[in-house]
């Protein structure tokens, strides 16, 4: 849940976008005119000064194209931006990229914020992106494209784009968003009349290419074929069915997919077998989610030659070409006014605090979030429901362990002042002998948490824990048959882009090299191999099938990774060790005090105080591990979505494992075992003697240390991190 504050920022655009209607660019009707006039004129000027100063952009031709534009340009006054080929890096365009647009002074009735302008394409993602409006001796947006021939003559040459790093950033999204377009998808986009702001650009996927792509993601859809389920009777049922009215109170208000007697079969969507499918409301055939997973993954593989060959939005938004990209909501969900919708209907029944003790409605997050997401929580909901029965032992557990403190003996010893019992200095020369009733405190708590009820404790949590997963694992496949999910994960498994581009670069360098063999001259890469090859391999040439990245190839990124995790490994035990003598320091410090209070509790102190430093180092490690443990997986080029999450599980549950539970295991297993005795103590360094557990032992040392850092990383971690700063 990887990556909470890339969450926050996409929840925070999205919430910003409601309501916001952009003013769009065009040129007034008067110069629209002028411009259609002196089209020729401009065309021949354009290209020689492409020629003399080797732009990458021309000024605007007249071109038209119906299948990515559905208005006219008599009609909406388009304004058309003709982006020339990049010849310095082989990639030419010989199309215009069309975008929608309205002119900023025209009152113009806006349509819904779920639907592009004409108020019937539905708006299934939106790219964000900042821009700033240069003068009149800059070109740095697209209005700025489209003067006309008047202003054209009266402007200087735009400048070279790496010295002006804005003009850049939009070359490579107007190339980028150009590919979009030639992948089918349809694009409009707006942006704001003020010099400095956010711009949005509006994807629509028509129906062609949500039928391409849901064939090539082997998506399930509802088909007309109807089968019967087996109604189930016994005892077993009429008890299920008292169970389902007493707790009706718990269950949310929402139409659940109840077990009926007929159910629909699902099949991979398909082209060639249409006829299987209830087609006759085409509009909301592809659910948004599935439209919003279509479009996300063309976003994945769309390629931008500028930014080095780089593939996917991810990496234009790693290198700040795009602010943020995210599908809208269905709605507003607060007011009464708004009008009902999945999103208000979740937040009513689910995403409130007021309702947190009912059911969660998963068939309603299923259909808005998708399964992956719906699967997470159904998971979270039957841990939080196991977590009741155990918490309810823990507390009986520890209600013995304050019912019997006064009559354990060990204790009773400790607290006894008339023993008289004298104890050896706790560090070298500073400190002094002590009496064993100052920890009768310490002893008393001890035995809250240690006590005969507790070895009761440990098999019944080893249990809960057994019992936990086969509990799950039958939720698991309930919602799988009740879904309709059998063999998702292998359905889902194609390569990722990542590991296409890199295929793709390994391939082209394997043919570069046989040429240079076959002749004495270098040879040189021709100009549209990187765009032929690019497309090709998106038009479905399983060139992975082919060609594959072998051990060799991933030698570096398997050498930097053992590396990588066997130092960050080593830190956190440097980290801990330091701890450890900050222990020793303070404690011997301590012992010295003037501070009556300061010396009878030297250890209470102590503890607390590097927990702190504990809770504070791990929070900060967490964060960092996090991170390194996504991009050592990123160099390491799995080639599955799938692959690619379980490596990544597997490098941040082990370095965040060790971060967590490394002073956890020192207390528990290691602390006090290895002092000596008096006369022959064990020393770190001279003059500093390895730390001993309290008299009554170090269970509740363990105790404070588990409190702080579990509760910490609850309220400061999961609380601040995850709910608060969004």
């Amino acid at each position: 849940m990887e990556a909470s504050g890339a969450a926050a920022e996409a929840a925070v655009a999205r919430r910003s976008l409601w309501g916001l209607r952009g003013r769009h660019r065009t040129l007034p009707q008067g110069q629209r005119q002028d411009t259609s006039k002196g089209q020729d004129k401009r065309n021949t000027a354009a290209l020689t000064e492409s020629e003399e100063k080797q732009q990458s952009f021309n000024n605007p031709t007249v071109l038209q194209n119906e299948v990515h534009c559905s208005i006219t340009v008599e009609a909406k006054g388009v304004d058309i931006i003709n982006i020339k080929g990049i010849d310095d890096i082989g990639y030419t365009q010989q199309e215009s990229m069309v975008l929608n647009t309205v002119p900023a002074d025209q009152d113009v009735k806006k349509p819904s914020g779920l639907y592009l302008q004409d108020g019937k394409r539905r708006v299934d993602y939106v790219l964000v992106y900042q821009y700033k409006k240069a003068n009149r001796k800059g070109l740095s947006s697209r209005q700025q494209c489209t003067v006309s021939s008047s202003q054209q003559d009266q402007t200087e040459p735009p400048l070279q784009p790496s010295e002006f790093p804005d003009d850049d950033r939009r070359m490579r999204r107007e190339e980028f968003e150009l590919n979009l377009i030639e992948s089918g998808l349809e694009l409009e986009s707006d942006e704001e009349t003020k010099a400095y702001g956010f711009g949005f650009v509006k994807i629509h996927a028509p129906w062609h290419v949500l039928c391409r792509e849901a064939e090539f993601l082997k998506i399930k859809m509802l088909t007309k074929k109807v089968y019967e389920v087996k109604q189930k009777t016994g005892i077993l049922v009429k008890l299920s069915n008292v169970v389902h009215k007493m707790t009706s109170p718990l269950r949310p208000k929402v139409d659940e997919q109840s077990d009926a007697a007929f159910k629909h079969l699902s099949y991979p969507f398909s082209r060639e077998k249409k006829h299987l499918f209830d087609l006759s409301d085409k509009d909301n055939f592809f659910s948004s989610t599935t439209r919003s997973t279509i479009v996300y993954e063309i976003l994945k593989r769309a390629t931008c030659t500028r930014a080095k060959y780089s593939m996917g939005i991810t990496s234009l938004i790693a290198s700040g070409v795009y602010t943020a990209a995210y599908p809208l909501h269905d709605g507003h969900y607060v007011g009464d006014s708004t009008e009902q919708n999945d999103r208000k209907l979740l937040y009513k029944e689910w995403a409130s605090y007021g309702i947190f003790y009912k059911f969660q409605p998963l068939d309603l997050i299923r259909k808005y979030f998708g399964e992956k997401i719906a699967f997470y929580f159904a998971w979270l909901g039957v841990y939080t429901q196991l977590l009741i029965p155990a918490s309810t032992v823990g507390v009986i557990v520890f209600l013995y362990g304050c019912a019997t403190v006064d009559d354990n003996i060990p204790s009773m010893e400790m607290c006894d002042e008339s023993a008289n019992i004298t104890m050896c200095p706790l560090c070298d020369k500073t400190c002094n002998y002590w009496k064993l009733s100052s920890t009768c405190a310490t002893a008393r708590a001890s035995h809250l948490f240690d006590n005969p009820a507790t070895v009761f404790y440990s098999i019944f949590m080893a249990l809960w824990a057994a019992m936990f997963m086969e509990h799950w694992k039958r939720c698991q496949m309930r919602l799988i048959s009740k879904w309709d999910l059998s063999g998702f994960e292998e359905e889902e498994d194609h390569p990722r882009p990542e590991y296409e581009a890199r295929v793709l670069s390994k391939v082209l360098k394997q043919e570069l090299q046989k040429k240079e063999e076959k002749s004495s001259e270098p040879v040189e890469e021709q100009p549209n191999k990187w765009k032929n090859r690019v497309w090709s391999a998106m038009a479905g040439v399983k060139l992975t099938e082919k060609e594959k990245l072998t051990w060799r190839d991933r030698t570096p990124a398997y050498i930097t990774n053992i590396v990588a995790v066997l130092f960050m490994i080593g830190l956190t035990f440097a980290i801990v060790f330091g701890v450890i003598l900050y222990r020793i320091s303070i404690a011997a410090a301590m012992a010295v005090s003037p501070d009556p209070y300061a010396r009878s509790n030297v250890r209470v102190i102590v503890t607390a105080t590097a927990v702190i430093i504990n809770l504070v180092v791990i929070l900060i490690l967490d964060e960092v591990y996090g991170s390194i443990a996504r991009w050592l997986t990123v160099i390491e080029i799995p080639k599955t979505d799938k692959s690619f999450e379980e490596k990544l599980i597997f490098k941040a549950f082990l370095l965040k494992f060790v971060n967590a539970y490394t002073p956890i295991f020192y207390v528990a297993f290691f602390k006090g075992r290895f002092t000596g005795r008096p006369g022959k103590y064990t020393y770190i360094f001279p003059h500093m003697r390895m730390e001993e557990c309290a008299p009554g032992g170090c269970l509740m040392e363990l105790c404070i240390q588990l409190s702080i850092i579990m509760l910490g990383k609850q309220l400061i971690q999961n609380n601040l991190f995850e709910i608060g700063i969004p």
